[in-house]
């Protein structure tokens, strides 16, 4: 169904559990972000919250897209998949042969249900129009400071309307805006989204560029601008196509520009393309680690506008999982499809592991037909719109069940030669990856873990039972005491990874050790090592896998070992530093709550009716900070 407005899905989801209203007094300032963190590190999400209380007249929703179940209700579907089933029906239907024109006069039904997707542009006023504020003052939103190192307060869920000057094609995109004043924000849209483009258009033809920003309405509006779609595609025409409803918009009343009639607020205004940009952030990211202060354009509001009962909607972003990775997950599924019509028919499955954080490491599963099919899929996938971001992938067969982590780490330690069947390239990487060398470039690495054919062999690589190694972890820490922990528990299923945490203080300190461990009894014949700081946890491997997927680029940082007839890969996951790593860029420190806000918290959490109590996550990384700004010295 078409949600008309978002207390229409508050309704919804309160009706089914999954919302918790609050009524005592809470600060924008930090104390909403730390409970919504709480809450959405939950298993399976924990609950909606809104903030009847906070000092504005704007509720705050947060966590609203957190969980499977609200985000299955957001999209009107009980599975993910049925939109992908969908999309692949309505493909199908359009482009088989027709041998008629009977069979011609069938397509025409499907015809129209498109064209009933494409927004609409109105006449007169929308909901979101109720009130104008046409001096506007920002500070009468909740917008929230969420972390005690971030630059300020921010607008985390906001619908960036832009345009085309050249072709008036409309995008809109999802960048977070820090308050920079009473009537001004930042603009942080990295350099490879559509909004930079538009900005840089602008700029040429030495124009002031028109933008509107939505907030709320229906949260299929919420979920488009967060859609990886191609660059001329309208992600209202894609909210048309969820809600099975077209999405009416209404001209804005300062700007030269269309803005959806139901949405709960909008804020009008513009950038003037010839202003130098201001100095914005830092913000904690979605990473877990905060993106670092950098220059951005200046955005200056003309004009507030929104409904009489509006909702305000936000996110906190953090070390996941958290609400961005449910919205990961509906993406997952339901660009599945499209990415197997339009280039890889292949593809039989694809997953986003939450400690990925979107863009670090995506699995795919394939129907496998010839040798080197896996590295073709690698290239295509490279070269896909956002995957173009993507940094470790690894490709097998589709019989696998990719969500079975276990299963997936045995598989790639049963199929995979690391001599022979790892891929290393180089591209572009997204702007919040923090461990390459160069800004936003650096390197890939693809992992084949298929079956392999007999024109794939390079060797015969023999069969090792690996539940029967017994690595002696004792000798090892004795003899290298910059080792702190070493996790082999992975062995005795069969999986041939080994996690270890070292204080590192001498330059090539990853390689020297690597070299002496691969040659010890019960290590020689492992074949993936991985290396993080201490104290990183080595025994919770969400944790680990977290961190060393952040912090490596591949090419710099992982490094085979041929070893007699067995080869090893050693990944070097530990922090690059000026002084043994030569390393020039700034390193952000990891994304935590600061004491006092925990106190606060702990102490309240009675009187947010809630429920049970739920301590900090902060509380479990605090031993990895590192800093008290967001750089690390």
């Amino acid at each position: 169904m078409a949600y008309n407005s978002l207390q229409q899905f508050i309704e919804a989801i309160e009706k089914q559990g999954e919302l918790v209203r609050i009524k005592e007094r809470v600060s924008v300032n930090l104390e909403i972000a730390e409970i919504a963190d709480r809450m959405s590190k939950e298993v399976g999400g924990g609950k909606a919250l809104l903030f009847e209380n906070n000092g504005t007249d704007f509720p705050v929703l947060i966590n609203a897209l957190g969980s499977v179940k609200r985000m299955q209700t957001a999209l009107s579907v009980s599975n993910f998949d049925e939109i992908g089933q969908k999309i692949d029906a309505l493909f199908k239907n359009l482009t088989s042969p027709k041998k008629g024109l009977k069979d011609k006069l069938k397509i025409l039904p499907e015809l129209s249900k498109m064209a009933s997707y494409m927004p609409k542009i109105i006449s007169g006023k929308g909901k979101s129009q109720e009130i104008i504020h046409k001096e506007p003052d920002l500070s009468i939103l909740p917008m929230l400071k969420t972390w005690s190192r971030d630059g300020g307060h921010f607008f985390t869920f906001p619908q960036v309307i832009t345009k085309d000057p050249h072709t008036a094609t409309r995008n809109v995109g999802m960048y977070r805006m820090q308050v920079m004043g009473k009537n001004t924000t930042a603009m942080h849209w990295h350099k490879h989204k559509v909004g930079a483009r538009h900005y840089n258009e602008y700029k040429e033809l030495g124009e002031k560029m028109p933008i509107a920003v939505a907030l709320g309405g229906d949260p299929v509006y919420t979920y488009s601008a967060t859609a990886p779609l191609p660059d001329n595609v309208d992600e209202y025409m894609l909210a048309g196509f969820l809600r099975k409803k077209k999405v009416k918009l209404v001209k804005a009343i300062t700007q030269n520009i269309e803005v959806p009639a139901d949405a709960d607020i909008i804020i009008e205004g513009y950038i003037d393309t010839s202003e130098k940009f201001v100095w914005e952030g830092p913000f904690g990211d979605h990473t877990g680690f905060f993106s670092l202060a950098d220059w951005y354009p200046l955005f200056h509001v003309t004009c507030i506008t929104h409904r009489k009962n509006a909702i305000f909607p936000a996110t906190v972003v953090g070390i996941p999982p958290m609400e961005d990775a449910y919205i990961a997950r509906a993406t997952e599924r339901i660009f599945l499809s499209p990415i197997k019509l339009a280039m890889l028919p292949e593809l039989t499955d694809m997953n986003i592991p939450d400690v990925g954080v979107a863009h670090n490491l995506t699995l795919v599963s394939i129907k496998k037909s010839f040798p080197g099919h896996a590295h073709k899929v690698m290239s295509s996938l490279w070269g896909a719109g956002q995957m173009m971001f993507n940094k470790m992938l690894v490709v097998f067969e589709k019989q696998i069940e990719l969500r079975n982590y276990k299963q997936v780490a045995k598989i790639i330690s049963r199929n995979v030669n690391p001599a022979n069947d790892i891929n290393f390239s180089k591209g572009a990487l997204d702007i919040l990856d923090h461990s390459s060398t160069k800004f936003a470039y650096g390197s890939k690495m693809g992992i084949d873990a298929t079956q392999k054919y007999d024109e794939e062999f390079t060797e015969n690589y023999p069969e090792i039972k690996i539940s029967e190694l017994k690595p002696n972890i004792e000798l090892i820490k004795s003899k290298y005491q910059e080792i702190k922990e070493i996790n082999i528990n992975l062995l005795k299923e069969e999986i041939s990874f080994v996690f270890i945490s070292i204080e590192k203080n001498k330059k090539k300190h990853i390689k020297l050790i690597s070299d002496e461990i691969v040659k010890e009894k019960g290590f020689s014949k492992i074949k993936f090592f991985i290396f993080v700081d201490y104290p990183v946890d080595v025994f919770d491997i969400e944790q680990t896998t977290w961190i060393f997927a952040n912090n490596i680029e591949p090419l710099r940082d992982c490094r085979i070992i041929n070893n007699k007839n067995i080869s090893h890969l050693i990944i070097d996951g530990t922090r690059k530093r000026a002084d043994l790593d030569n390393f020039k860029r700034n390193w952000p420190d990891i994304v935590t709550a600061d004491d006092k806000t925990i106190k606060l918290v702990d102490d309240k959490w009675e009187k947010y009716g809630i429920g049970k109590f739920i301590k900090s996550p902060s509380l479990k990384y605090k031993p990895l900070i590192l800093s008290k700004t967001a750089i690390v010295e």
